[in-house]
Parts: structure tokens; C-alpha cells; sequence
């Protein structure tokens, strides 16, 4: 079942959140601050301790990673880095894999609940509406399988939440 909910992620009550991270996976504006911030420093501190795969990143764009809750009141942060919309040369693609290795992530922590944010419709660009097709249609697709009993989209503003209900609406 996928539900909309607009308001914080950082105050979501289930098993696993999903981050959208810049690649550095060390913290940022929107999202990733709220959540760093909301988790403490200890998400900090391992988020340091993880690998660089390459070029300074420790998470590439469409990938993901799970981390301990520590201070927010889940069990899991799962950590997903989006297209930059205007530099991706994929960005559809890159944003359905941070979907689609959100949930593979989610699946192997035994995450059953997992909220979503509205991922690379912030700084990143990416234009609402086929931002939420995306995410919907992936979803939908995973929430079908049975693997989950709740995904949830937390909505930051209005107009996200009007283009996550035009997208369930299809």
C-alpha cells in the first residue's frame, strides 16, 4: 500500500526512512541536513567510515546504502543519491535505480515500512510531475509484491504532495 503523507520525514515512525544524499553521504541542505541533523552525530561518524567507491563518493547516483537510525525513531536510514536532473545524462533511469536500491536495501535490512522523500526534486532539479511518475510507478510495482506493508511518500510542500496525487491518481 503506498500512502502520501505531507509534513518531516525526520518524524516518520517505521522501519527504515529513505535519505536523499548527496554522493559524499557526509550531510547537506534539504533533506539530507534534516536528516543528518534529526539522526546526530553518529550518522556522521559512519557515514565517514564508509568506503569511497570512487571519485569521492561513497554512494554514486541511482545507488543506496543502509545505516543504523541512531537518534531519529527508525531502525534503518537508507541513503539514495538521485539525478542531478540537468547533468544526468539518464536522469528517468538514475531516479528509478534510486528507487528501485532503495527498496532492494530496505528488503535486505528486513525494512517492511519505509517513507520516501520526493528524491532530486530539491536542489537536483528534477521537475515534479515525472518525479512522481517515477516514484509511484516504482513503487507500485515493489508495494504488489508483497515484500512491504507500508510505503509511505512524506511530502515536503504542497505542490510535491499535488504531483505525488496525480500520479496515484493514474
Amino acid at each position: 500500500m503506498i500512502t502520501l503523507v505531507s509534513g518531516d520525514i525526520t518524524d516518520e515512525d517505521c522501519d527504515a526512512i529513505v535519505n536523499a544524499a548527496a554522493p559524499h553521504l557526509l550531510g547537506g541542505g534539504g533533506v539530507d541536513g534534516a536528516i543528518h541533523r534529526a539522526a546526530g552525530p553518529a550518522l556522521l561518524a559512519h557515514c565517514r567510515a564508509l568506503p569511497v567507491v570512487r571519485d569521492g563518493m561513497r554512494c554514486p547516483p541511482g545507488h543506496a546504502v543502509a545505516t543504523p537510525g541512531f537518534g531519529l525513531p527508525v531502525r534503518h536510514i537508507i541513503h539514495t543519491v538521485g539525478p542531478v536532473y540537468r547533468t544526468d545524462p539518464d536522469p528517468p533511469r538514475t531516479l528509478a535505480l534510486a528507487y528501485e536500491n532503495s527498496l532492494k536495501q530496505a528488503i535486505l535490512v528486513g525494512a517492511r515500512t519505509v517513507a520516501f522523500p520526493a528524491i532530486s526534486t530539491g536542489v537536483y532539479g528534477y521537475p515534479l510531475d515525472p518525479a512522481a511518475r517515477i516514484a509511484v510507478g516504482v513503487l507500485r510495482a515493489h508495494a504488489a509484491t508483497g515484500a512491504f506493508d507500508a510505503l509511505r511518500c512524506v511530502l515536503f510542500s504542497p505542490a510535491a504532495r499535488a504531483a505525488w496525487e496525480r500520479a496515484l491518481a493514474r
